[in-house]
């Protein structure tokens, strides 16, 4: 009941998001039930069906990744004295944490049933002519215990993972807290600025993955033989081609916060002025709140130019893109930038009191504002380049087979 009272209480914007993990959910739950109803529809497909099923986990993995985005920038989430005295401690709003992304998934999934089993005229007749009867199988009927297992991927999925993030996140803040208890109290706020910020450690390590992510693609282009056939139809490639894409969008992830920190420390470099101190300093802290999530938005877009170009290099030999396809590929492009601006959001409310306090000194707005800018044009301008250059590399071992 907790949970549902925070779920309706929250603040509009919250909601907003809330409903986007559900949207997500809705989409990614309905990939699942067109995988069910093409294994139903075709029996002795079963390789096709499971290879169907395993291109599922993109769009399920960009909607957990959401889901624990939003589940940290929930303001109930977050612990406080006040909620500690009554019983509300770090474990128990991870769980109700935890148990609110459940049914906004939930929700989700529910929604999904419907527009799935309206599809296949089991509520109101067989919508738009019956063009989607033989996809989803209309004329077989929907095993109970199946269905029910596959709309359950995601609400597990979403819930476990955020009550990790979350309780990983509550046992890192009370570490430092622990040993200053002495010396402060507990609602007293943080001076801005006040320990020096460690730079992240995953960028050796992000290099040298994408480094083998392209290495493996160039190697992989020249084996012979086809992979696992594309989602759309498209013409398989070698399995190393697709390992190499995971080895390379991993990479991007791991360098996006050891980037997003030297941008700000480039910014603070050669007598800085006020601006471009502020701009660095806010950048290296917020390194691996934002860097992250804009790795991963550089790994998809890489990946979306590359298959794009493998597309149009295919001709008139293109199935095209089909409806599932497009519906996948919205889903994972759109979950990714939602938990971009879901990290800008928190970043932002994380941002908030060293802002008032800046407005208190005598800090004029325009610089606030033009920090923000210079922050947003140096992203830019480091992270758009990357992103070309990595997709150019990995579109030319598909191009050349």
């Amino acid at each position: 009941m907790l949970a549902l009272r925070l779920v309706r209480g929250g603040h509009p914007l919250v909601q907003l998001r809330r409903l986007l993990v559900a949207a997500a959910s809705a989409g990614t739950g309905f990939l699942l039930l067109c995988t069910l109803g093409y294994a139903l529809g075709h029996p002795d497909a079963s390789t096709a069906a499971v290879l169907r099923l395993t291109w599922c986990l993109v769009p399920l993995a960009a909607t957990v990744y959401l889901a624990v985005a939003v589940a940290r920038s929930d303001p109930g989430t977050r612990p406080r004295s006040g909620l500690s005295a009554v019983g509300l401690g770090p474990a128990r709003l991870t769980l109700l944490a935890a148990v609110s992304t459940a049914l906004a998934c939930a929700l989700g999934s529910l929604l999904a049933l419907l527009f799935f089993l309206h599809l296949r005229g089991d509520l109101t007749g067989l919508p738009f002519g019956g063009a989607a009867r033989r996809l989803l199988a209309a004329d077989r009927p929907l095993p109970l215990a199946a269905t029910l297992t596959l709309l359950t991927f995601v609400p597990l999925a979403a819930s476990a993972a955020s009550a990790f993030a979350l309780r990983t996140r509550a046992v890192a803040a009370a570490r430092p807290a622990r040993a200053t208890a002495t010396h402060a109290e507990p609602d007293e706020p943080e001076e801005p600025f006040a320990e020096p910020v460690t730079a992240p450690t995953g960028l050796p390590w992000g290099v040298a993955l994408l480094a083998a992510g392209l290495a493996v693609e160039s190697y992989a282009s020249h084996a012979r033989g086809d992979g696992p056939p594309m989602p759309g139809g498209l013409g398989g490639s070698p399995g190393g081609v697709l390992a190499g894409w995971a080895l390379t969008a991993l990479g991007l992830a791991l360098v996006g916060p050891g980037l997003t920190y030297l941008c700000g420390r480039a910014l603070q470099a050669v007598r800085p002025g006020a601006v471009r101190l502020l701009a660095g300093r806010i950048l290296q802290e917020e390194a691996l709140r934002i860097g992250r999530p804009l790795g991963v938005v550089c790994a998809v877009a890489s990946g979306a130019y590359a298959a794009n170009a493998l597309y149009a290099h295919a001709g008139d030999a293109s199935p095209g893109l089909g409806p599932l396809t497009a519906l996948g590929a919205t889903l994972v492009a759109g979950c990714t930038l939602a938990t971009l601006l879901t990290a800008a959001v928190e970043a932002r409310q994380a941002r908030r009191p060293t802002q008032v306090a800046l407005l208190r000194l005598g800090a004029p707005a325009a610089k606030l504002r033009a920090a923000a800018a210079l922050r947003a044009g140096t992203l830019l301008a480091v992270f758009a380049p990357l992103t070309w250059a990595v997709a150019q590399l990995s579109a030319v071992p598909l191009l050349s087979r």
